[in-house]
């Protein structure tokens, strides 16, 4: 029966929404790619075409179109190789310390709800014409969901250390942001953003809580979370 439970706990363990990220967002560049060669084009992750037609965070499409879709679509687009590998490693090392931690729904919600966040945004507040694509808006925030985890672990120093880590991660992309113009600051904004709120609502398992997260402190965050979501889309829908 040790045995047993042993062998649950270690498969119960594995990032399986980590390598399941991981693959989506391969599979999506070698198609892209692919489907580039097939009509003659050379690196077709980075052609706006097909960045368009695979689902690229666009504000006029959202608009005219009604293409809800592209608010998750672009957590899995990336333009070009070195994105991809850069977000991939990022989501590697980062997801696979995460998703044990606080259970593999819990990472889901966070990774997915935080990209959306992220990209709603860029569509409130980034150019109307613009295409924006790439994991960095849900990847900051499980970058940002260490901070939480870091007032709930107060006495965890592994926890500690990737807390602060994270925190001058953030800040000094952030800073970095506003010096390239190539950057969706905005997605990595709201990602970030996202990344506390949602980390505050789902919190942990109860079997590694530390320390009981108020539950005054997650209503307060999933209200914000309701209005951050709302605010985005009725100010991009009226002001775009």
């Amino acid at each position: 029966m040790s045995q047993f439970s042993s062998s649950w706990n270690r498969i119960n363990r594995t990032p399986f929404f980590t390598y399941a990220f991981l693959a989506i967002q391969v599979a999506v560049f070698i198609l892209m790619e692919f489907v580039g060669v097939r009509n003659g084009i050379v690196n077709g992750s980075e052609n706006s075409s097909l960045l368009y037609l695979f689902g690229a965070m666009s504000p006029q499409a959202v608009i005219q179109n009604h293409e809800y879709w592209r608010f998750v679509a672009p957590i899995f687009i990336h333009i070009g190789l070195t994105h991809l590998a850069l977000n991939s490693l990022s989501l590697y090392f980062v997801g696979r310390i995460l998703e044990p931690i606080i259970g593999h729904m819990r990472f889901f919600i966070v990774y997915m709800v935080s990209g959306i966040m992220g990209n709603l945004l860029s569509f409130a507040f980034g150019s109307s014409y613009g295409l924006s694509a790439g994991a960095s808006t849900s990847l900051f925030g499980i970058f940002a969901a260490f901070i939480v985890l870091g007032k709930i672990y107060r006495y965890h120093p592994m926890i500690q250390h990737m807390s602060q880590s994270m925190t001058l991660l953030i800040i000094l992309n952030l800073v970095m942001n506003l010096f390239d113009s190539g950057v969706d600051i905005l997605g990595h904004l709201g990602g970030a953003i996202g990344g506390v709120l949602l980390m505050i609502v789902v919190s942990v398992p109860r079997n590694n809580r530390q320390e009981k997260m108020n539950v005054h402190k997650r209503i307060i965050a999933g209200i914000l979370t309701i209005f951050f979501i709302g605010f985005c889309l009725v100010y991009g829908f009226t002001f775009k």
